[in-house]
């Protein structure tokens, strides 16, 4: 942002942002929309496109700066739980607005490095998130991995966005339950 940038504009697109990630965490991807975000900061759907003008950048920018809901305090047992979050993540991520933010991240991070940075903040907290839930798994004995978390996101998530971005398809459960045995040896109780 300039230094120069009129106050005015500073405080929509500030108010533009607080409102795509109040969509965005209450209602989901769908919701971010530039007539409902326009609608919620209390500005015209012109003033949403001034700042952003594709929606799939207003929705990235709401997504990194929002806490997204996925991989949250894990309970046991942990495989469950990580099957109910993955079924979550792969109905989202088979929304057209979601898979559009993806290919921006695909196609923007090896050229622009501040969406690198977006998609490495993305990619940071979900590896977190796994990995505690991973962690919580294998300290009860539910779960015996060599894997590195970084390593198992890879494993958990990258077939669900190849389902979804490359196939158009539907995750299955079976899928979600396959994934989960590649990351390692659940006990039988799961």
């Amino acid at each position: 942002m300039a230094h120069d940038e009129d106050p005015r504009a500073t405080r929509s697109r500030e108010a533009i942002l607080a409102a795509a990630r109040t969509l965005l965490a209450t209602e989901g991807p769908p919701a971010v929309t530039h007539q409902r975000v326009a609608a919620q900061a209390g500005v015209g759907r012109a003033t949403v496109y001034r700042h952003w003008p594709v929606p799939e950048e207003l929705l990235l920018d709401a997504m990194v700066s929002v806490d997204l809901p996925f991989f949250r305090e894990p309970t046991t047992p942990v495989r469950p739980w990580l099957h109910r979050e993955l079924r979550k993540l792969a109905t989202e991520q088979a929304m057209a607005g979601v898979i559009a933010v993806a290919w921006v991240l695909m196609r923007g991070a090896a050229q622009d490095p501040e969406v690198a940075r977006r998609r490495d903040i993305i990619v940071a907290s979900g590896t977190e998130r796994l990995g505690v839930a991973l962690a919580l798994a294998v300290d009860s004995g539910e779960l015996d991995t060599t894997l590195d978390f970084y390593d198992a996101f890879a494993i958990v998530l990258g077939p669900l966005l190849y389902r979804t971005m490359f196939q158009a398809g539907i995750v299955s459960d079976e899928l979600i339950d396959q994934l989960l045995d590649n990351v390692g040896s659940w006990s039988p109780s799961r």
